[in-house]
């Protein structure tokens, strides 16, 4: 049997106390996402009844100019750090194992991962018009599904996910995880400042 990684092992899955985590320790980066994402989740929660209250004012574009924001990047790379980076390398550490049980895991999470990004491109519709000061509606019942699934995907993925990747993969394999994920972010400041 595998020791378990020694770095990161200072984490406290899912407690996550660290929310400005770097690529040096991957895991722990990915569960301060997760609490970025909780803090963009409830900002959708709070502008429903502010826009049925005041519609587009300033507040309201500002806050769903941000949220667009957080979900169509930083969202975006989360779910790339898993799928291309993380999944593969907990399924590569189970080689010659059952992995029957990890392979479901990834499955499900992926699914979810398909799921969520169907339920933003609703969602990003009308939060688009209202950062653009177009519209002044924003349907709760989407929003709460939204903020929902991405709940209980987050649970699962601290529950499950994180403390099993911290005793299945290697520090090498860590790094190389982090190296991914500083790598997919530099590209796209990269693009930003040359487009200055």
């Amino acid at each position: 049997m595998r020791e378990p990684a020694r770095r990161g092992t200072g984490i406290e899955l899912p407690g996550h106390s660290a929310p400005a985590a770097g690529f040096e320790v991957p895991l722990e980066m990915l569960a301060a996402c997760h609490l970025r994402v909780e803090s963009q989740c409830a900002t959708l929660l709070r502008l429903v009844p502010h826009v049925a209250a005041h519609g587009a004012d300033e507040p309201a574009r500002e806050a769903a100019a941000a949220v667009l924001r957080y979900f169509d990047t930083a969202a975006v790379h989360h779910h790339a750090d898993e799928e291309v980076d993380l999944f593969p390398a907990l399924i590569e550490s189970m080689a010659g194992s059952d992995a029957v049980c990890l392979r479901e895991l990834v499955g499900a999470l992926t699914a979810d991962h398909r799921e969520l990004e169907r339920r933003w491109r609703g969602l990003r519709r009308a939060l688009e018009a209202l950062a653009n000061g177009h519209g002044a509606t924003l349907a709760a019942d989407e929003v709460q599904a939204f903020v929902q699934r991405y709940q209980e995907h987050i649970a699962r993925e601290e529950a499950e996910l994180l403390p099993m990747a911290a005793r299945l993969l290697s520090d090498a394999e860590l790094d190389r995880i982090g190296l991914a994920m500083r790598a997919r972010r530099g590209a796209v400041e990269r693009a930003l400042s040359s487009n200055r």
